[in-house]
């Protein structure tokens, strides 16, 4: 048996919870959130190869990641038009791990076929099982002056969406999406206009998929709806009752 002692990748998994692999020795990992690395997790190990930590730790990664890309692609769109070949293309996952997921959900009655059963239900498993983003805190005197000039991809969520979208939220912090492979520029920009550290921006690292159906509003990119809900959910306190009211309102309109 192994212990390896591990901080979070950028893109990925589950904080404060113990991974158990599937095949092999026993690994116990231990994630943190506020740790920003570009490189693999591992801190230290004993009887495990490195190329076997990093085997196992991506398939595992990777699996969080698919499955949650269905059901971001499913709650987009939740009426049922979409083909399960359509639902695999636009998560980015092969068509067997699609169909896999998809008869599971269709199990515990969350869906049928392509289309939503649980909205909620969905959303809310989607909140409490799913990876939790990593960030690099900044403060920046002027973000909307920022994001309307700095020319790359981002898309809003929590605090800043809530008040665009629904306005019960004081907008208090600027969270966004980022592409990983863009955390330099956007480092670079706010480390020039402003500064590192607690502040009034978080980037949010994850996968780029997070930006999948974000719409631009009042010239500003947001967030899908489904994306900014179960943001907010994680967020909790006064976000929770912005994630119930938000909620009720858009299933009004679906």
């Amino acid at each position: 048996m192994g212990t390896v002692m591990a901080t979070r990748e950028v893109n990925h998994l589950v904080a404060g919870r113990a991974v158990p692999m599937q095949a092999g020795p026993v690994m116990v990992l231990h994630w943190t959130t506020t740790v920003y690395r570009s490189d693999l997790y591992i801190i230290t190990f004993t009887d495990i190869s490195v190329t076997f930590i990093y085997l196992q730790v991506h398939r595992y990664i990777m699996r969080g990641v698919k499955w949650e890309r269905i059901i971001r692609v499913l709650l987009n769109d939740p009426g049922g038009s979409l083909t399960k070949y359509r639902v695999a293309k636009l998560a980015g996952c092969s068509i067997g791990w699609t169909m896999e997921f998809l008869g599971r959900m269709e199990e515990r009655g969350q869906i049928k076929g392509t289309q939503v059963r649980d909205f909620k239900g969905l959303l809310e498993h989607w909140a409490s099982a799913g990876p939790l983003p990593a960030y690099r805190a900044f403060n920046h005197p002027k973000p909307e002056a920022l994001l309307s000039r700095i020319g790359l991809d981002y898309a809003l969520t929590t605090y800043i969406a809530d008040d665009i979208l629904h306005h019960y939220l004081f907008p208090s912090r600027w969270d966004l999406y980022v592409r990983g492979d863009e955390m330099g520029l956007w480092k670079d920009a706010l480390a020039r206009e402003g500064m590192v550290g607690a502040g009034n921006m978080r980037l949010l690292l994850h996968d780029e998929h997070a930006l999948y159906g974000r719409q631009k509003v009042r010239g500003l990119w947001i967030a899908s709806v489904p994306q900014v809900l179960v943001d907010l959910r994680r967020e909790g306190g006064v976000c929770g009752e912005a994630y119930e009211l938000m909620l009720d309102a858009h299933l009004s309109r679906l």
